[in-house]
């Protein structure tokens, strides 16, 4: 492939792209800058990644070191931003902050280039900070790259406006309702979560994510329940949870083998949400649909019997 007509930035559609991919998408669309979206996830993605992650890594990671190998040699530069913090208090999983290395180093005898954004508010780059000089590498002014971010933040805060809205209307519909809960890059991946969220619209539930949630609400519900739940995005999980609980007749907690936030906030819900079905669901790199559909009808099973719609 001619270089010179390669896409500028490759985007890895895994992680932190489920959360800000529309704030990245919309920031490099202000500044006129080509990009490009790994493809959708599949099995040989997730084998690929699987080969290449260190060891004992999660399921998430490993998806996402897939990703970017579908984007080397094809594209001028991957862009890995690293998420560190927006403050003492709201703090990300060093899973997200060390991405950007690893990947560094796995492709390092790839040739290709890689390139960061880098949040850290207690260093002095908050987010608009960041993305000023992020814009600023890509070879625009400091007051090109700040419009972009400001165009680009009002995008995300939309698109998560629109996604609650949405999802008010769901919980307003008749029927049974199930809540599930877990990582937006597992949930709306076209392999690990989708899969789990077909089954169960095909089984007649209606479906809630608590991930469907502004992220001010959420962890303001969640600071009522635990104020030592330490990781922003472990934060807004059980605050989307505690949030929508209500209008669902039972939870399902999905994650990624082994994630040690989810050990400690799954538990966490399971032990103190008292008179809920709850159904904890784990993935990892053998787990076939086959019997998390099996587990997912007989938790139905069990809501249907708890309404009285079976006898």
């Amino acid at each position: 492939m001619n270089e010179s007509r390669m896409p500028a930035i490759g985007i890895p559609r895994a992680m932190l792209y489920y959360r800000y991919g529309a704030l990245w998408e919309q920031f490099l669309q202000a500044l006129g800058v080509s990009f490009q979206l790994s493809p959708p996830s599949s099995r040989g993605i997730l084998e690929t990644g699987t080969r290449l992650a260190p060891d004992e890594s999660c399921l998430s990671l490993k998806m996402f070191m897939g990703h970017v190998d579908t984007l080397v040699g094809r594209c001028e530069r991957i862009l890995i931003p690293r998420y560190s913090n927006y403050g003492y208090t709201e703090l990300f999983c060093t899973r997200y902050e060390g991405l950007y290395d690893q990947a560094r180093n796995i492709f390092r005898s790839s040739g290709q280039r890689f390139i960061t954004c880098n949040i850290d508010a207690q260093n002095g780059s908050p987010e608009a900070k960041a993305f000023e000089l992020f814009g600023v590498e890509l070879g625009f002014s400091a007051r090109q790259s700040r419009r972009a971010w400001q165009e680009a933040s009002k995008a995300l805060k939309q698109k998560q406006k629109a996604e609650e809205q949405s999802q008010k209307e769901l919980a307003a519909k008749p029927g049974m309702k199930v809540l599930i809960a877990g990582h937006s890059y597992i949930l709306s991946d076209p392999y690990l979560g989708m899969p789990i969220l077909d089954c169960l619209v095909s089984s007649g539930a209606v479906t809630l994510r608590a991930d469907a949630l502004e992220s001010e609400t959420a962890r303001k519900a969640c600071a009522k329940f635990s104020p030592t739940c330490r990781w922003i995005v472990s934060e807004e999980i059980v605050g989307g949870v505690l949030h929508w609980k209500e209008k669902a007749d039972g939870i399902i907690l999905v994650s990624a083998f082994p994630c040690g936030p989810d050990s400690m906030t799954n538990e966490l819900l399971i032990r103190r949400l008292k008179g809920m079905p709850i159904l904890p669901l784990v993935l990892d790199t053998q787990s076939g649909m086959a019997g998390v559909e099996t587990r997912i009808e007989s938790f139905l099973d069990i809501i249907r019997f708890q309404r009285g719609d079976m006898v």
